[in-house]
């Protein structure tokens, strides 16, 4: 399968500006464009998943040869599989390592009623979903 380099490309530095926008340091020293908007205005943070959507949305142009000739019931459960992979992966992201320390200092499991279920990556998996059944029907 022949690769789309501006693309992966893309990919890779949208990644590198989430790692440097997620992994800052010292809060009392970021950078100011490191930081999102509080309401109104706009940083270079909050291009990260705009970005990574844009990514996601182009690359369906080249699924898009692979899924003619067939068939939607073909097709649907791999567009299902790799949704549900990337958001039960977010969803376990957030709630790893499943314990946390309590007000007494104590190590407890970690409520599943306090648990993000709509995170970045959920939202990139139905972005995907949406996205690729769209695609399949256009």
């Amino acid at each position: 399968m022949k690769r789309f380099h501006a693309l992966d490309v893309f990919r890779g530095l949208t990644i590198c500006l989430m790692i440097i926008v997620n992994t800052p340091g010292d809060q009392s020293l970021t950078f100011a464009p490191l930081l999102h908007a509080s309401w109104h205005g706009f940083t270079p943070t909050d291009l990260v998943f705009p970005s990574f959507l844009f990514a996601v949305g182009t690359a369906f142009a080249f699924v898009k040869d692979r899924w003619a000739g067939k068939s939607f019931g073909e097709v649907f459960p791999r567009i299902l599989r790799r949704t549900l992979l990337i958001f039960l992966l977010g969803y376990l992201l957030y709630w790893f390592p499943f314990v946390k320390w309590n007000d007494a200092g104590e190590l407890t499991s970690f409520p599943f009623s306090e648990t993000r279920i709509l995170g970045v990556l959920q939202r990139i998996a139905l972005g995907y979903f949406f996205g690729a059944v769209l695609v399949y029907f256009l």
